[in-house]
């Protein structure tokens, strides 16, 4: 199963036990640049997942391009705790990396002391705002330098392949842009000039870790920003690369800074495996795959239609550390999910606060949220087929208790079928398949279509009660929302409705903002239609967006905050709302609604009073919890311990959901 996916690949003499290899990604599980046990058991758990390559990094190759808090090689005394990381990694049979780094302009200042950065030109930077100081001669020789001492100092601590890295918007990257290169010298203007400072650093790191070693360079495969390099010109510098010693190219997508969507949902999975394919077919070494490549059938398909040699597997392998055994042992079904959803990763290191995941309750604290089995097993009722009870209960199984679940409707889910209906949300029904997944797998028993009752819990008489009732539409206190024009968000996204030409939507935060997609895009271009158009000219280019982003609705939203999605992850917000733009929605901020009657809506702004006239309103004002059974169970003082979980607590985020059913399940 999978035969490319997992036959080994030899990059220069080492030989990898599979195409697989998670790849550098910011941890934040320190902030003073030294590697801790918390690193230790998370790369530990990668490796022992199956992985054939695990990437240790980003790794700062000195003060000024990285700063007091990532990790970093700058100095010999850090070699002993790299060793220790490597070795664990070895020891599961993985091969370790280390990616190499210099932020240049990216480098924010706080993190170097409030001093300024450094880069090719002094080019304001729209990702650190910030305009960077431009280095001298000396200073690319000892950034260079820096790069090989640090690429000396990972062989002394047992590394087994190093990776420069050249993407992102990063300082090499900065070198090769004729937006951010401006300089006059040997190191700017003419493509020969522009790619001399990372071809002398590979060259240099050749020189001193030797011929047998393998350097790798992480690079983009067309950087999505308007006047910086291109994939026409990717192909060239990777056999500059090539030429000047590297022994194998990861591609990735743009720059921090580009308006392509480089991660979450927005981007279809593998959607740049063709930027691979498109350097492969320059160069004669080893090329990886990269972003959202997340399913093993996905995996295997890129490297049998020979777009790449390799895949990297990052937030992927954060879901799912064994993501790699489980597809080669035929239990792909039984892969925790990552669903691009950006919340536990992307948004936590925003927030500068350390990676988790919203589906893996154990991300980023493997030696602390260990599943043991128990010596006193209970018999468990899970009342609530959600996320939260559906954790709750496969992990109370895996600890070793006896436990069936009960479910009001006819299927589990919960919510989810209601937060994957609006565009580019549908991966969150992988939480079904997993869930699923591991029900048939443990042999939990499911009752669906059950309504639980005082009478039921007493007739079941279990040790412990987990209580994971959900939540409800919350209706907000204004005159009119039994209007006949009136529905909530829940029934728009669950039941998908007709609905009028003209549509209000009444709340801006995320269930509101993605209520308001959702009735937009609908009636708009499929992509097969779009593909026909486009294959045959069937139509002028401008007629043919026309149709991909006007639907059969209008839709107006209303938020009474002076700004809209107040919710809304960091990472994906700008996604959104440039989303809306695109699909017409309009959004009235500091505006609120206080009557609705024969679908007009009045409202209140600035002090006045405005009303306007719409087919449909739809209330998407938040959610309530539903607190029902827990009430009576409190009430009753049963002689039956019991939790209360997820929403039925409090209206939260799918993470709360998942981790409070993982940490209840952990306490029985």
């Amino acid at each position: 199963m999978y035969k490319h996916l997992f036959s080994p690949i030899l990059i220069n003499r080492q030989e990898i036990r599979n195409r697989i290899a998670y790849p550098s990604l910011g941890l934040l599980y320190s902030y003073d640049t030294k590697l801790n046990d918390r690193y230790y058991h998370f790369y530990d758990e990668i490796a022992k997942g199956g992985a054939g390559i695990v990437t240790v990094g980003p790794v700062g190759v000195d003060f000024i391009g990285a700063g007091f808090v990532p990790l970093s090689l700058a100095r010999d005394e850090a070699i002993d705790s790299f060793a220790r990381a490597t070795k664990m990694i070895k020891d599961r049979g993985a091969s370790p990396w280390i990616q190499l780094f210099h932020g240049g302009a990216y480098t924010h200042p706080f993190l170097i002391n409030n001093d300024t950065p450094m880069a090719p030109s002094a080019v304001f930077s729209k990702y650190s705002k910030i305009t960077p100081k431009e280095m001298t001669s000396e200073d690319i020789k000892a950034v260079q330098n820096a790069f090989a001492d640090a690429a000396q100092r990972a062989v002394e601590a047992g590394f087994e392949g190093v990776e420069i890295i050249g993407s992102a918007g990063y300082l090499i990257t900065q070198f090769l842009s004729p937006l951010k290169n401006l300089r006059q010298d040997e190191y700017g203007g003419s493509f020969e000039n522009r790619t001399r400072f990372p071809r002398q650093i590979i060259e240099m790191i050749r020189e001193r870790v030797g011929s047998d070693f393998p350097i790798g360079v992480r690079m983009a495969g067309n950087d999505f920003v308007p006047g910086s390099t291109e994939d026409d010109l990717m192909p060239e510098i990777a056999k500059v690369y090539e030429k000047a010693g590297a022994d194998i190219l990861n591609i990735t997508g743009g720059w921090h800074e580009s308006k392509v969507p480089q991660l979450p949902m927005e981007l279809p999975q593998s959607g740049f495996s063709f930027l691979a394919m498109n350097i492969r077919q320059a160069v004669s070494i080893p090329v990886m795959a990269s972003n959202r490549i997340t399913t093993p059938e996905k995996a295997e398909r890129i490297l049998q239609d020979g777009q790449a040699d390799m895949v990297n597997l990052g937030r992927v392998l954060i879901a799912d550390p064994f993501w790699p055994t489980k597809a080669q042992q035929g239990r792909a079904n039984e892969i925790r999910p990552c669903v691009a959803c950006s919340q536990g990763c992307t948004d936590e290191l925003f927030n500068g606060r350390p990676v988790s995941c919203i589906g893996n309750p154990r991300a980023g604290f493997e030696g602390e949220r260990i599943i043991t089995k128990t010596n006193s097993p209970k018999q468990v009722m899970v009342i609530g087929g959600g996320v939260a009870g559906l954790e709750a209960a496969v992990t109370a199984t895996q600890a070793g208790h006896r436990v069936e679940i009960y479910e009001k409707s006819e299927d589990i889910g919960g919510q989810i079928w209601i937060a994957a209906a609006p565009p580019h949300k549908q991966e969150l029904l992988e939480f079904i398949r997993y869930y699923r997944a591991m029900l048939k797998k443990h042999d939990i028993p499911v009752h669906l279509n059950t309504c639980v009752d005082i009478d039921l819990i007493r007739q079941i008489n279990p040790d412990h009660l987990i209580i994971a009732q959900g939540a409800a539409p919350l209706i907000p206190p204004i005159q009119g929302t039994d209007d006949k024009s009136v529905c909530s968000s829940w029934h728009v996204l669950k039941e998908n409705p007709c609905l009028g030409k003209k549509v209000a939507v009444i709340g801006g935060g995320a269930v509101g903002l993605e209520t308001a997609f959702f009735v937009a895009k609908r009636g708009t271009l499929e992509p097969e239609i779009l593909h026909f158009l486009v294959t045959h000219e069937a139509m002028k280019m401008e007629r043919i967006r026309h149709y991909m982003f006007n639907g059969s609705s209008q839709v107006t939203v209303f938020e009474m905050l002076e700004k809209a999605g107040k919710d809304v992850g960091k990472s994906t917000k700008w996604i959104l709302m440039d989303n809306l733009d695109r699909y017409g929605v309009k959004i009235n901020t500091s505006s609120k609604v206080v009557s609705i009657k024969d679908g007009e809506v009045s409202f209140e702004r600035d002090g006045e009073r405005f009303q306007e006239k719409f087919d449909t309103v739809i209330i998407a004002s938040g959610s309530k919890s539903v607190q029902t059974l827990a009430d009576q169970v409190k009430a009753l003082d049963l002689d039956i311990s019991f939790s209360v979980i997820g929403d039925c607590v409090k209206p939260g985020k799918i993470n709360d959901a998942i981790h409070g059913g993982f940490l209840t399940a952990l306490s029985l």
